[in-house]
């Protein structure tokens, strides 16, 4: 019986392999599916299983692959950048699996479409948000004039250049993971997390394209095993100035009251005199607080000690007078105020009649917001989370940190996204932190990159 290779929601199926002497270089993940009396894979190791096939001469049928060869040309045409150029041949060396990192602003996406007319195969591009989608549409219908297969979004149209969510492609890959020869992952930080890389292993495509201005994840998983490694790296001080707005970041550090010192100290002592009372570290003994928490008055009492002084801590009065005169004094520019939760964000929201990006925010208005923003219509808009990452806003120039996580993706994001590129440009960011607090240590730590150094 002559070897067969058929793809099977997200495995490929090797039949009539047994008949044959196995081949010495076959992947590690094959292994017999005694209920179909076949061998399988998953799907991701399919290019491996073509080599060892070559390799020991076996003959073999393929009706795995359903991806085709392409003849695009680019509808526009302009020189790469020198880094950008670099990024694509060290892409293409790894033989075209790997991860370029490049900061926010500095022209991922055009080194993605260069991989698309470098491999001329069906490609799948996978993206974290809706806003992302829809901006990948855009670029590659601009960029080779035909027909962009949308999955997500309340779409199911598959083209030959195709771009779907993270998600969408967790729930659609076993169906479809053969159609493309090149998957690009953009933000691929995201990519290790279980269900993520799951949907990555279900796709056949033997070339493979990570991009992420921040890869670096706190629980320390990589994307290495479901795309390759990092193959280019260029950081923002190694680009800024000459391709991305020169920068200043300045950190404010402002006082509490008397009262709300008073009233911060007290409940500190108490939420930290229970954390030590149970062994507790954090972040890691969250959810081991929020149970304990719940099961004695002492627990209940430290659990509202925490959310007092939290609030005091990321959105003192103090601070608020500060942006105040920041507002004023960047009233000419295009300015982005990020808070950590959404309460603050009502709340400057209403105190300076500033329009709102929340993810309650519905898509056509936060278009509109944005838009308008670029266009100077907006001089300033307040966000929490949401415009860390995956949005379009190459006009603003100032972002103010009132209050965020301990995490040093979400600050270098937030950095980015102010740097894009303008004629006479310089960007400022602002980080207000309040003086004798925890948000000492959480800005020390978010601030342990180079951007900041």
């Amino acid at each position: 019986m002559p070897v067969a290779l058929t793809f099977h929601g997200g495995t490929v199926r090797i039949e009539g392999l047994e008949g044959a002497a196995m081949p010495p270089d076959l992947p590690a993940s094959c292994a017999f599916d005694a209920r179909e009396g076949v061998h399988r894979i998953p799907a991701i190791d399919y290019a491996a299983l073509v080599l060892a096939l070559r390799k020991a001469e076996i003959t073999f049928t393929d009706e795995a692959r359903a991806y085709r060869d392409l003849a695009l040309e680019p509808t526009i045409k302009h020189e790469p950048f020198p880094y950008q150029k670099e990024a694509l041949q060290s892409w293409r060396a790894a033989r075209c699996r790997g991860v370029v990192v490049l900061p926010t602003g500095a022209g991922k996406t055009f080194v993605a479409t260069l991989a698309i007319g470098a491999r001329q195969r069906s490609t799948l591009v996978v993206v974290p948000t809706l806003d992302l989608l829809n901006q990948w549409y855009d670029v590659l219908a601009a960029a080779f004039a035909v027909p962009i297969g949308i999955v997500g979004g309340g779409y199911h149209e598959l083209e030959d250049l195709t771009v779907t969510t993270y998600d969408s492609a967790n729930l659609h890959m076993n169906h479809f993971g053969h159609r493309f020869g090149l998957v690009i992952f953009d933000e691929c930080h995201h990519l290790p997390s279980p269900s993520y890389a799951i949907a990555a292993r279900m796709c056949l495509a033997p070339f493979r394209l990570g991009l992420s201005a921040t890869p670096e994840r706190a629980d320390g998983r990589t994307a290495d095993e479901t795309i390759g490694p990092i193959v280019f790296r260029k950081d923002i001080t190694e680009l800024s100035g000459e391709y991305l707005a020169e920068y200043e970041t300045v950190r404010l550090e402002v006082p509490l009251s008397a009262e709300e010192r008073e009233i911060y100290d007290r409940d500190r002592a108490t939420y930290i005199g229970f954390l030590r009372a149970h062994a507790l570290r954090m972040p890691e003994g969250w959810g081991r607080f929020l149970m304990l928490s719940s099961q004695s008055d002492a627990g209940r009492r430290a659990f509202t000690a925490y959310r007092r002084q939290r609030a005091i801590a990321l959105a003192a009065p103090g601070k608020i007078a500060v942006l105040a005169r920041l507002l004023h004094a960047h009233r000419a520019d295009r300015t982005i105020v990020f808070t950590e939760d959404n309460a603050t964000v009502y709340s400057i929201s209403r105190r300076f009649l500033l329009p709102v990006i929340t993810h309650q925010t519905k898509v056509k208005e936060r278009s509109r917001i944005l838009a308008e923003l670029n266009a100077g219509t907006l001089t300033a808009v307040v966000t929490s989370k949401v415009l860390n990452e995956g949005v379009n806003v190459p006009e603003a120039n100032v972002a103010v940190v009132l209050s965020g996580s301990g995490s040093v993706r979400e600050h270098v994001q937030r950095l980015g996204r102010i740097l894009r590129k303008g004629e006479n440009k310089r960007a400022i960011l602002y980080e207000l932190v309040a003086a004798g607090t925890g948000e000492e240590r959480t800005s020390d730590k978010r601030r342990e990159h180079v951007a900041y150094h």
